[in-house]
């Protein structure tokens, strides 16, 4: 994704570890909520999973297999899912298809938690070293992938989720189809987060609420590194630091940076803004990075492939969100 619009010099120590178990009471005697354990192995597989399909980018069939693919993975993980169909403006004007995926665990439950990545891949490398490779569709391994790989592997283990708990898990389409760098010609607005738009007008209108919610988005390369992401302050302070206490806990403040990053157009955006659900983003932000952008070295190039997945940074995010969720 997206733009940044900010972005601070910040010094970083790493670490790692992790606590299985949780305690939860309200004046009644002490309950203990056994968390399962994220397997990062499994949550590599889902990734290459869905790299193993091609770029997936909207309207092609790499795309429509791997749609096929994570909606019949959320069912048979329990989920009710529901395949949501809309319209959307691409920055030149033209129209777009958008698939939003969504799967509802405990779909009864009152009390409910949003859980989100965007599962499209950018049609452009415009971002790489090679410009005659700037026209061509990223694997997204990181950019995606990613998110959506730590999400199934949470899914996988929501079969023990207490029943008053209700986790919605949505992966948004036609999030990384904004103007490539070469584009000249007028834009239009809002080329962005297609998907996460048409997700939350639709959730406006049906008065789906949320208590919060937890957008992943890049959060596999290796040291990564998550700083408190300026929107998700704006919006939902409260959330950010919830979840940044509990990696430190868990020994994660080495990914988990205390630090304030930059304030990025992301799909946490228009959940915040337009579904009015307070929704933090979980994005790895680099300050120093070589191409300048802010983000991982391989963001919107041909690279971002496979090797930008590390295991150790897959088991920390979803360690993090596994223990958010089923502490709740």
């Amino acid at each position: 994704m997206k733009n940044l619009l900010i972005l601070f010099s910040i010094s970083i120590l790493f670490s790692c570890g992790g606590n299985k178990t949780a305690q939860q009471t309200d004046n009644k005697p002490v309950v203990q909520i056994s968390i399962p354990t994220f397997n990062a192995d499994s949550a590599y597989n889902f990734v290459k999973a869905q790299v193993d399909f091609g770029a997936r980018v909207p309207q092609t069939e790499p795309h429509k297999k791997c749609a096929e693919y994570l909606a019949a993975t959320l069912q048979k993980f329990g989920a009710e899912v529901e395949n949501q169909h809309g319209k959307g403006t691409l920055y030149n004007g033209k129209s777009i298809d958008i698939h939003n995926i969504i799967g509802k665990f405990n779909p009864s439950a009152n009390g409910r938690i949003l859980l989100c990545a965007h599962w499209d891949s950018r049609p452009y490398a415009d971002h790489d070293k090679d410009e005659s490779k700037r026209n061509t569709a990223i694997l997204g391994a990181n950019d995606g992938a990613s998110g959506v790989g730590v999400l199934l592997e949470i899914a996988r283990n929501l079969k023990t989720l207490p029943e008053n708990i209700g986790i919605d898990i949505v992966f948004f389409d036609v999030e990384d189809w904004g103007a490539p760098q070469f584009y000249r010609e007028n834009r239009h607005n809002d080329s962005w987060c297609i998907g996460s738009k048409f997700w939350a007008q639709e959730a406006k209108k049906a008065n789906y609420r949320a208590s919060f919610g937890i957008l992943l988005d890049m959060v596999g390369a290796p040291s990564a590194r998550f700083y408190k992401e300026r929107f998700s302050m704006r919006y939902a302070a409260n959330i950010v630091e919830k979840v940044w206490n509990k990696a430190q806990m868990l020994g994660f403040d080495g990914y988990f940076i205390n630090k304030l990053g930059g304030e990025i157009m992301d799909d946490h955006v228009n959940v915040n803004t337009i579904a009015q659900i307070p929704c933090i983003n979980i994005i790895h932000q680099e300050p120093n990075s070589p191409n300048g952008t802010g983000f991982f070295e391989h963001w919107h190039t041909t690279q971002d492939d496979m090797r930008n997945i590390d295991k150790n940074t897959l088991f920390a995010v979803g360690t993090v969100v596994m223990n958010i969720i089923f502490s709740e």
